[in-house]
């Protein structure tokens, strides 16, 4: 009896759904009507090309056979969409979100679960099922390098915060509020500060105050940096990327 959701096998389809863990991948084969489940080392792509082997031939799939592909967008990226591409075997990068989660059932959760529930929606997914879950649109590697000088700002951009309230957290504690810690001038600002009781700044406090200034002004130096860059290069419009972020976005805001 077929997986739900299958039509009668005509042609010989090998079924696969990876499991992308840090420490092992998990893969689940299939012919359309029974599992297997095996485990690999992370990103060994000779023992990945061992097991599909031994697959087809517990299957009976001899030959050049098509090969449909699945796992979930993560840590990995896309570079293993891009090698299966390459080495002409479909394969689907699916929105982990739209996997539904049994919450009573989360404690029980493994690697194994996970793998079978993938391929049997893989199963449902190339058996006529487009809603089963949602189907990440892979950028272009050219997109994708296009779109890390926006990211990296917006890192940088999330440490500078950091660093500005620690600074602020730093001297609250002693009574005192600064309103720009940023400011070119805060180191001078910071020899005429006192504590709630009129004394100086304990030495330590100085020393590791005037550190994360330190920390905070190269980051804000590399933001003006990359800031400048990107104003320079989505003017400019050389990738598809930036030819977006020009249409989006006209001005650089920090």
């Amino acid at each position: 009896m077929l997986i739900p959701g299958t039509q009668s096998i005509k042609e010989a389809i090998l079924y696969t759904a990876f499991e992308l863990s840090h420490r092992k991948w998990k893969l689940g084969f299939s012919n359309g009507e029974k599992m297997r489940t095996v485990s690999i080392e992370v990103r060994d792509l000779s023992q990945l090309q061992e097991e599909v082997d031994k697959a087809k031939k517990k299957f009976g799939l001899e030959g050049q056979i098509r090969m449909v592909i699945c796992y979930e967008a993560g840590r990995d990226g896309f570079w293993l969409h891009r090698y299966l591409l390459s080495c002409g075997i479909e394969n689907v990068v699916v929105d982990s979100a739209s996997i539904q989660v049994n919450r009573r059932k989360r404690r029980a959760k493994t690697d194994r679960i996970d793998v079978r529930k993938l391929l049997h929606k893989l199963l449902r997914y190339h058996g006529g099922e487009q809603l089963v879950w949602s189907v990440v649109n892979v950028p272009s590697e050219q997109a994708e390098v296009g779109r890390q000088l926006h990211r990296e700002l917006e890192v940088l951009k999330k440490e500078r915060t950091m660093h500005r309230n620690r600074l602020k957290s730093l001297l609250i504690q002693q009574g005192i509020v600064v309103s720009n810690p940023s400011s070119r001038k805060f180191l001078i600002q910071l020899e005429t500060l006192r504590a709630w009781d009129g004394k100086e700044l304990p030495a330590d406090l100085k020393s590791r105050i005037i550190r994360e200034h330190g920390r905070l002004r190269m980051v804000e130096e590399q933001i003006y940096a990359l800031g400048k860059e990107r104003a320079q290069r989505v003017a400019a419009a050389d990738t598809d990327a930036m030819k977006q972020v020009k249409q989006k976005d006209r001005t650089l805001l920090f």
